[in-house]
């Protein structure tokens, strides 16, 4: 890992980075959506009633989120300030571990599972397996499921970055929603890191 976050866990410049590529070309992208009251005299939109943001970092270089990231908003000398910070449980696994495929199924009750047919289908099965590990932060690919009475087994790969066979399995048997049988589990080859050239 030359030239790695690894060299320089601890600091901002080993976290502020894709997990995937390493790359620190990063942009934020914010959903908002709120209900303002209006004030009758100015015709302001002011005081919000309802706030609901949702903020997701992706990297420009290789198109992934960055679930290792969260944007946070606090007051700093009367204005609003957001910045991007680490996700304390998660980002060091994602930065320094490496990519981890395992074989598994998740069987969980039919109720957990919105829809197992159609083009929402792999989502919300990934939903039902991982919660928001298995639609944020894995990459899940179902290879296909089973209805047994009032219960859906999820055959699936999932890839996700850990440091080490240990980590990755209580990582999947934290995130299971269900009953976990991991079949096989293999450590895979990171991708090829950015360089500040790629960057630019």
């Amino acid at each position: 890992m030359e030239g790695s976050a690894q060299e320089s866990v601890g600091t901002q410049s080993s976290w502020l980075r894709c997990y995937r590529c390493w790359s620190q070309n990063l942009e934020v992208q914010l959903h908002y959506e709120g209900i303002l009251k209006v004030d009758a005299d100015t015709g302001e939109a002011i005081e919000p009633v309802e706030e609901v943001q949702e903020a997701v970092v992706q990297c420009l270089d290789c198109l992934h989120d960055q679930p290792h990231l969260a944007l946070t908003f606090y007051e700093e000398n009367g204005r609003r300030v957001s910045r991007v910070e680490p996700v304390e449980d998660r980002w060091e696994r994602m930065v320094t571990g490496t990519p981890w495929v395992a074989s598994c199924t998740v069987t969980v009750d039919a109720d957990q599972v919105e829809s197992c047919s159609g083009p929402e289908a792999a989502e919300s099965l990934a939903f039902a397996a991982f919660g928001d590990h298995g639609t944020r932060e894995f990459f899940t690919h179902v290879r296909f499921h089973k209805h047994e009475d009032e219960r859906i087994v999820i055959h699936m790969l999932v890839e996700l970055y850990a440091r080490s066979a240990d980590e990755a399995t209580d990582v999947m048997e934290t995130a299971a929603r269900g009953a976990l049988t991991i079949t096989s589990l293999a450590e895979e080859s990171r991708p090829p890191a950015s360089t500040a050239e790629e960057s630019h």
